[in-house]
């Protein structure tokens, strides 16, 4: 089995860049030796930054590279500055817009809120007054019912009521 590579560096160094060499060890056992290691050995040349303390190779952001200065009385950075005052009154215009026209809808569905909670009043109520006629029916009718007929079955009470005729 054989380990990973491990880099080597050389004296060498072009236009800033060292070249690395990177060697392939066998696996160490007991019979071999340091002339049958060197046989399996590989150079690999790979570049690295000659100066560990740079960027490691990352590109700098917009905002931390160093703008060309700009000369504030030519003509070229007026007018991309006047662009730039109307982009930014332009964006708040429409931001302004954003939060009003939010505002009126907050405004709107507050007022249907609060006409449907009273809608929801009146019909509990309209609920409330039709279960208590319906019960105070079923109660009446409840009254009128006659018990069921005994084990004789009729009783002489209910061949002489009229109501039950109905």
């Amino acid at each position: 089995m054989s380990r990973p590579s491990q880099p080597k560096p050389t004296s060498a160094d072009h236009n800033g860049v060292s070249v690395i060499q990177s060697q392939a060890h066998a696996a160490p056992s007991s019979s071999s030796s340091l002339p049958a290691a060197l046989a399996g050995l590989q150079q690999v040349p790979q570049l690295v930054p000659a100066h560990p303390s740079s960027t490691g190779g990352k590109a700098l952001p917009p905002s931390k590279m160093k703008k060309p200065s700009v000369d504030k009385d030519s003509d070229e950075y007026r007018q991309r500055r006047e662009r730039n005052n109307l982009a930014v009154k332009k964006s708040r215009m429409r931001s302004k817009q954003k939060a009003m026209d939010t505002q009126q809808r907050v405004n709107e569905l507050k007022e249907e809120n609060e006409r449907l909670e009273a809608k929801i009043k009146l019909l509990s109520k309209e609920l409330s007054v039709l279960k208590d006629l319906f019960l105070e029916h079923a109660h009446n009718l409840a009254d009128n019912v006659q018990p069921p007929a005994g084990p004789e079955g009729t009783s002489p009470a209910s061949n002489n009521n009229p109501a039950s005729a109905q």
